[in-house]
C-alpha cells in the first residue's frame, strides 16, 4: 500500500491491500477502498463511499458528492438519507468525473473524463459512460450500454441492456417547460428498451418509448413511441423501414 504524504485518509476509512492514494487526495470517514485500487491526485472520496477491488479513480474525480437543491428547484430532496456511493469491482472513473451519493455502479463500468452520474442512479455491468455525459437522478442504465460523448439522460430515464446512445443525444422529462405546478405530477423520462440505438443528436420527448431493437436516426425528434425493430427518422420522427436483419443482436449485430 502506498499513500502520498499529502493525502488525507480518515482514521475510520479502510484501505485494502495494494491500494495507492495520490497527492492531496481526501478519503473521508467510513470509506471502504477494495484491494488493488488506484486513487489519483486531488481525488475526493466522500463519507461512506464503497470501492470494489481493482477500481481506478483518476485525478480530480469526486465520488459520493451530496446533491444540492436550488431555491426554485423542482426536486425537494437534498440527499440527506441517500446511501453511500457504491463502485463495483474493476470500474474506471475518469479525470474530473463526479459520482453522487446514492449512485451504484456495477462491475467494470467506465465513467469517462468530466462525466456526471447523479443520485439514485444504477448503472449495469460493463457499461460505458462517455466523456462529458450527464446522467441525471433516478435513472436506470442497463448492462453493456454505450453512452457516447456529451449525451444527456434526464431524470427518470430508463435504459435497458445493450443500448447505444450516440454523441449529443438529448432526453426530456417535462412536457410543460417548467411553468406550471401540474408538471410535477407528470414528470417522466423516456424508456429505451434492450438493444435499441439512438443516433447522433436524436431528441426524445418526455415519456416516449423506444422499443426493443428500434433505431432512432441522427437528428430525429421522437414525439411518439418507436416500434420494435424499426428505423425512425426525421422531425418529427416517422417509421422509415425495418432494421436490417444483420444489425439485430440475435444475428450478431
Amino acid at each position: 500500500m502506498s499513500v502520498a504524504p499529502t493525502a488525507q485518509v480518515h482514521a475510520s476509512a479502510h484501505l485494502g491491500a495494494g491500494v495507492d492514494v495520490g497527492h492531496f487526495s481526501v478519503v473521508g470517514p467510513g470509506v471502504d477502498v477494495g484491494a488493488g485500487c488506484q486513487i489519483g491526485h486531488h481525488v475526493v472520496l466522500h463519507e461512506g463511499t464503497r470501492l470494489g477491488a481493482g477500481v481506478r479513480v483518476d485525478d480530480h474525480a469526486v465520488v459520493g458528492k451530496r446533491p444540492m437543491r436550488a431555491a426554485r428547484s423542482a426536486t425537494t430532496a437534498e440527499g440527506g438519507d441517500l446511501p453511500p456511493a457504491q463502485i463495483g469491482d474493476g470500474c474506471l472513473v475518469g479525470t474530473g468525473a463526479v459520482i453522487y451519493r446514492g449512485c451504484r455502479l456495477g462491475e467494470r463500468v467506465l465513467v469517462a473524463d468530466l462525466a456526471t452520474v447523479r443520485e439514485r442512479v444504477a448503472v449495469g455491468d460493463e457499461t460505458i459512460v462517455g466523456r462529458g455525459v450527464a446522467v441525471e437522478n433516478d435513472t436506470t442504465v442497463g448492462a453493456r450500454c454505450k453512452l457516447e460523448t456529451n449525451a444527456y439522460l434526464c431524470a427518470y430515464t430508463m435504459l435497458g441492456d445493450d443500448v447505444f446512445v450516440a454523441p449529443g443525444v438529448l432526453t426530456s422529462n417535462d412536457a410543460f417547460l417548467g411553468r406550471t405546478e401540474a408538471r410535477k405530477a407528470r414528470f417522466g423520462g423516456p424508456t429505451v428498451r434492450d438493444g435499441a440505438r439512438l443516433g447522433v443528436g436524436a431528441v426524445l420527448l418526455p415519456g416516449r418509448e423506444v422499443e426493443v431493437e428500434a433505431v432512432v436516426g441522427a437528428g430525429a425528434v421522437l414525439t411518439g413511441d418507436a416500434r420494435a425493430g424499426r428505423v425512425w427518422i426525421g422531425v418529427p420522427a416517422r417509421d422509415a423501414r425495418a432494421v436490417a436483419p444483420e444489425q439485430l443482436r440475435e444475428n450478431g449485430g
